[in-house]
């Protein structure tokens, strides 16, 4: 098979502490951010790196998620806390411009990104979301009582401690329709060692629902906002919470925008790297 390509661990003191994260490629290639999924960490991009030549790859462990610093208590996740921290990494880099490459959540982020910064921003790749989940207007006053109850009930749950890494990786496979090899290499970087086994290292608040989304015409505004060229990649069949006509319709706002729809699940990136590497690796090398 191919040489894999070495991944080097990095880490990055930035303003809310040290975030964590992998490394790969040529040093001189084009320089491509890579955030991953809500509860995924960089491994989320070990499969795709490897089919990525000729492309300087940097893929952070997002705030609270992987290795990283979780946030100082009272802090909330918010997709401002996450753009600001990669924005900080790309300047811990020296990066001025560069490409974002983004999957799931880590694909909203990047949304945002390109639209908040445009000037730092050359291309756009994202996989599997755009722009983010929206919510309806009549339901603002519902979500802000689900989001309240459940930041007040959190500080009474217990980590759950698995004795090995068998039963993590099965709830994964279950949760994402993971293939045992794919679930592996995100559990093994997405947990870590106390008394009596293993705890998921991600942050629980990052499991608490966010109580202000946007609706649905402020992000269409948004995606019609990404300035830079834009490849989209959607898995058929599509995620519940992201159906068509919607998903494709907020492609179709992209002003400099290209979509491919492939069969597969969720994960396309994990599970078939080589066939997503072919769609995308040589508009980030453009």
């Amino acid at each position: 098979g191919r040489a894999r390509m070495s991944l080097q661990e990095v880490a990055f003191d930035i303003t809310l502490g040290r975030l964590t994260g992998l490394r790969a490629g040529n040093p001189h290639g084009q320089k491509v951010l890579a955030l991953h999924g809500w509860l995924d960490n960089a491994a989320s991009f070990v499969p795709l790196a490897d089919h990525l030549a000729g492309i300087q790859l940097v893929a952070p462990d997002l705030p609270g998620h992987g290795r990283s610093a979780h946030l100082a208590p009272g802090a909330e996740y918010t997709s401002g806390v996450a753009v600001n921290a990669v924005l900080d990494i790309a300047d811990a880099l020296g990066w001025e411009t560069f490409s974002l490459l983004g999957h799931s959540m880590g694909a909203g982020i990047a949304s945002l990104m390109a639209a908040a910064v445009p000037h730092r921003v050359k291309r756009l790749v994202v996989i599997e979301a755009l722009g983010g989940l929206a919510e309806t207007v009549e339901r603002t006053a519902d979500r802000w009582r689900e989001a309240i109850a459940a930041a007040r009930a959190l500080p009474g749950k217990r980590l759950r401690v698995f004795a090995d890494l068998a039963a993590p990786v099965r709830a994964r496979m279950q949760a994402n329709q993971l293939s045992e090899a794919a679930a592996r290499l995100l559990v093994e970087r997405g947990v870590r060692p106390v008394e009596g086994g293993f705890v998921w290292s991600s942050d629980p608040r990052l499991t608490l629902p966010t109580p202000q989304r946007l609706d649905e015409a402020q992000l269409a505004a948004l995606v019609a906002g990404i300035g830079c060229p834009t490849t989209v990649v959607y898995a058929d069949p599509p995620q519940p919470y992201f159906p068509e006509p919607l998903r494709s319709r907020r492609a179709s706002l992209l002003p400099d925008g290209q979509l491919h729809v492939i069969a597969g699940t969720h994960h396309l990136h994990m599970e078939d790297p080589a066939r997503v590497a072919m769609l995308i690796g040589p508009f980030l090398r453009a």
